[in-house]
């Protein structure tokens, strides 16, 4: 029986916050996308938002409310991982390519150089075997495709396009 009043108690607190909403939505005129939390909700219960800002508000003498704003969630873009050196002859070769693609594809997929005769630790981290490696990963962060050597532009979009990515919409 505790168990059901209980319920009824958090069902009724959630319709008051709804109501809340409501009514400061209709004052400002203006929508907003935020969500009133009553501080008596379980923890729980709100797991599933993502907050980037949180402050509690009293308005008009009420009882003490949590605004929190929801975020969308980022999209994440492709990646492409240049690992070369800005000396050795094919790395060279590579870099006006590098600066053509990630201007022209510039939010649609991301460019990342590193120069490994700068920093090793990058070339182990990837287990690189010789420079220039190019790494395609995909917006889940895994590694889907791999090449090593000079790689021209028109291949690397045409790889791109067999792995599922179709970039010639681009700029």
């Amino acid at each position: 029986m505790n168990k059901i009043w209980k319920i009824v108690i958090v069902l009724l607190l959630v319709s008051a916050v709804v109501a809340v909403v409501a009514v400061k939505n209709a004052e400002n005129k203006e929508p907003q996308k935020s969500v009133m939390i009553s501080a008596a909700m379980k923890p729980a219960e709100t797991n599933d938002i993502n907050v980037s800002a949180v402050k509690a508000v009293e308005p008009n003498n009420a009882p003490l409310v949590m605004e929190v704003k929801v975020v969308e969630p980022a999209k994440t873009l492709p990646k492409m991982i240049e690992l070369g050196s800005d000396k050795c002859v094919p790395c060279k070769m590579m870099a006006p390519i590098i600066e053509e693609l990630k201007k022209e594809l510039a939010g649609k997929l991301q460019m990342e150089f590193y120069d490994v005769w700068k920093d090793p630790t990058v070339g182990q981290k990837f287990g690189i075997r010789v420079i220039p490696t190019q790494i395609f990963i995909d917006p889940n962060d895994k590694e889907i495709f791999r090449h090593e050597g000079f790689f021209a532009k028109k291949d690397i979009l045409a790889k791109w396009e067999k792995l599922g990515f179709d970039f010639s919409k681009a700029k």
